[in-house]
């Protein structure tokens, strides 16, 4: 009775919270109202999914609660098409997208003979052999490959996003990046217990499948506090990228294919001794938001070249290109005596950065040393 009483209690807390977070994902005024729709659909979809142990509330119907039991179908899809949009700024919702309901209809497609369309009798019966059932098999598998199938996409979509947004931008919202990147992780970690809950209930051990259940109810509740606590400090959290942007390995292998060069030694030379004087003379790194595209724009080098030119002829992901002038300009800043009550943090947003932890970061990768360690030593 007390674990019952504990696991409602724990599932009412959830779906509040769940349901607060979706009402300010919806109202919140952002440029992202696609991506926060989406993973309001997601902790929707969640809120609804944990109902399911609240039927002693709700009252619901063998068809309704078995009905509602396969939008876990669903929350999969949303999540991942939520990264998606963070990931991509052009992104948008397109008719094959519908595709990703495809196991959501083909679960209840199947369970329609079996169970939506008898009666009474024949529906209590079937969920006395649930464990034995084919129906009830075949979902439990498809259920777990589409876990399987959906977190590789997922951190698929994050490698490739990372590398395009090194190779372009300079902001700090490789940050930001990497907190969704740890987000999926824990989600993917989730759905993991979850699985092993699943193996449990049907072998001769089903109280362990029970403790794993009050478990993924705690670690859930955790998980969506986690989102709260990052969605009210970070209303916009996300900075998107082009998804029209190539990886430069992709743009190689393209020149390589069409048996034509970006760009030859000569030029190549030519192009670098621009791109450093301008990076000298116009200090354009003092910009956080800072593009490839904007370079390329104003010393005349197609963005294609530019992008071969730093990512590949200097082995250095853009990102760390910009980074280097501006840990320089820091560095000279902290090694002014006449400067020496200006702040760590007037400096870090005075070279460009936006973010203490990128700054630490970018600094003690470039010098060994943290910008308040540099400075004593000096």
């Amino acid at each position: 009775m007390e674990k019952i009483n504990l696991l409602a209690t724990i599932s009412v807390i959830t779906i509040f919270i769940s349901l607060f977070l979706s009402f300010f994902l919806v109202t919140v005024k952002t440029e992202h109202k696609l991506s926060n729709r989406l993973f309001a659909f997601f902790l929707i979809l969640t809120a609804i999914d944990i109902s399911i142990n609240l039927v002693d509330l709700f009252k619901f119907s063998l068809n309704i609660r078995i009905f509602i039991s396969t939008f876990f179908f669903l929350q999969l899809p949303a999540f991942y098409l939520y990264v998606l949009s963070v990931c991509y700024s052009d992104f948008k919702l397109k008719p094959k997208h519908l595709a990703h309901s495809i196991p959501f209809l083909t679960a209840n497609l199947i369970l329609l003979p079996c169970f939506y369309a008898v009666n009474l009798t024949s529906k209590i019966k079937f969920l006395e052999k649930s464990s034995s059932m084919p129906e009830v098999q075949f979902n439990h598998i498809l259920v777990h490959v589409q876990i399987l199938l959906y977190i590789i996409a997922a951190f698929m979509i994050l490698r490739k996003a990372k590398k395009i947004y090194l190779e372009n931008y300079s902001g700090a919202s490789i940050e930001s990046l990497k907190w969704l990147f740890q987000f999926t992780v824990a989600l993917s970690f989730f759905f993991i217990i979850a699985l092993f809950k699943n193996i449990f209930k049907f072998t001769e051990q089903p109280n362990v499948s029970e403790s794993l259940k009050i478990g993924l109810f705690f670690f859930q509740l955790i998980i969506i506090f986690w989102y709260l606590y990052k969605a009210l400090n970070n209303p916009s959290l996300f900075r998107n990228i082009d998804s029209k942007l190539k990886l430069v390995e992709d743009i190689i292998f393209e020149e390589k294919n069409s048996s034509q060069l970006a760009i030859n030694e000569k030029e190549y030379n030519s192009a670098l001794l621009k791109l450093k004087q301008y990076m000298i003379d116009e200090k354009p790194f003092h910009n956080p938001s800072l593009t490839i595209q904007d370079i390329s724009a104003a010393i005349e080098i197609p963005v294609r070249d530019l992008s071969i030119l730093i990512n590949h002829k200097l082995e250095q992901h853009f990102y760390d290109f910009i980074n280097t002038y501006r840990i320089e300009s820091a560095m000279n800043i902290l090694k002014d005596t006449a400067k020496s009550k200006v702040t760590v943090l007037e400096i870090l947003y005075d070279v460009g950065f936006n973010s203490k932890s990128s700054f630490n970061t970018a600094f003690k990768k470039h010098t060994g040393y943290t910008p308040t360690d540099y400075r004593k030593i000096l």
